[in-house]
């Protein structure tokens, strides 16, 4: 009796062992770059923003009017760093200067909340504002206002890349669209699909956002030097920037502004902070964000309130604006995903049980 044994030996494709190794070389050298190139994130979406917002303009006067590229490239960017980036410059300079000094010594914080809390004691008989909560409010305040000042100083630094990255990306316009056409990894449909969502969410953010909180920080600064608010145009930027804060929004710097203005400067100038933030800043809100949304992509209030947190911690002050676009490119392209892969073909011979 003989006892045959028969051997299957199983091997690798070389053809797929090449594609591994290659694969292994591309992700080691997209880290190496990414890591390396990390301090720049802020000028590269910048200047993806701003090629989405100025493509239109750009066809329209290459197309239409015969400019030439370089030409229509220029204009739009002066255009561009005269309506945007010099506004967005003041306001991260004012909140540098202005606050730099009071997170560099939290005394004159912890100082101003214990007179606050003294008054409260007093005419309200609240002791909210404790030393156990003061410190609990610093622990958490000085860090996030530290990453936000530190990262506005990188993203001012970023803004020459950022301009040098969009100008070749404007005079390239035809080739980047037939780039994206024929390297998104998508079927037809959806690849317009996301091209289409993205485009929309970029304009709701790098627009929408800033316009809304334009108009709040202006009405802001209006009514804080009436009341006699100190830095009235430091208030109004601040309650700018907390516009884009959902359900609580502006009432995170009218309501302790209006507190501090009972406890330090008078009755009155509480009172007419407190009225001017609950009826105008208010009012103002409700009908610029229904407008501004009424033309732009609504974005869902957690998606905004998520973003600004993880944004201003990656970007700093610019991070308001990425940071909501980042989780809504996120959760578009998951949902594409799923349905470019997760979903069964039942014409699909493989699925025929």
């Amino acid at each position: 009796m003989s006892l045959k044994i028969n051997i299957t030996k199983s091997s690798l494709h070389p053809n797929l062992v090449r594609q591994f190794f290659f694969l292994a070389v591309l992700i080691f050298l997209g880290l190496t770059i990414v890591k390396e190139m990390y301090y720049l994130i802020s000028a590269f979406f910048g200047a993806v923003t701003f090629f989405v917002i100025l493509m239109r303009p750009y066809k329209y006067l290459v197309s239409i009017l015969k400019w030439r590229p370089a030409l229509a490239t220029l204009a739009l960017m002066l255009v561009s760093f005269v309506v945007m980036i010099i506004p967005l410059t003041y306001m991260a300079s004012v909140m540098v200067t202005k606050l730099a000094p009071i997170i560099n010594n939290p005394g004159i914080i912890n100082e101003t909340f214990s007179k606050i809390n003294t008054y409260l004691k007093t005419s309200l008989d609240l002791d909210i504002l404790n030393e156990q909560n003061i410190n609990k409010i610093t622990d958490q305040l000085i860090p996030f206002a530290q990453r936000t000042l530190g990262g506005t100083f990188s993203a001012l630094g970023n803004i020459l890349i950022m301009y040098l990255v969009l100008y070749f990306l404007l005079s390239n316009t035809r080739e980047v669209e037939r780039w994206l056409r024929m390297h998104v990894p998508f079927k037809t449909a959806n690849s317009k699909s996301v091209i289409k969502e993205i485009s929309g969410l970029v304009y709701s953010n790098a627009l929408g956002i800033p316009i809304v909180a334009f108009i709040q920080g202006i009405v802001g600064v209006i009514g804080y030097w009436i009341f006699g608010v100190e830095e009235f145009i430091l208030m109004g930027i601040l309650t700018a920037i907390s516009s884009v804060i959902p359900i609580i929004g502006t009432l995170a710097i009218y309501l302790p502004l209006a507190i501090f203005q009972f406890a330090f400067v008078g009755t009155w100038q509480g009172i007419g902070v407190t009225l001017w933030g609950f009826i105008v800043i208010g009012s103002v809100d409700n009908i610029a964000r229904f407008l501004v949304q009424k033309k732009l992509a609504d974005i869902h209030p957690l998606v905004t309130l998520l973003g600004v947190m993880i944004g201003v911690s990656l970007f700093g002050f610019i991070g308001v604006i990425f940071g909501p676009l980042l989780i809504s490119v996120f959760f578009i392209l998951v949902r594409i995903y799923i349905d470019e892969f997760g979903k069964i073909d039942a014409n699909d011979p493989e699925n025929i049980t």
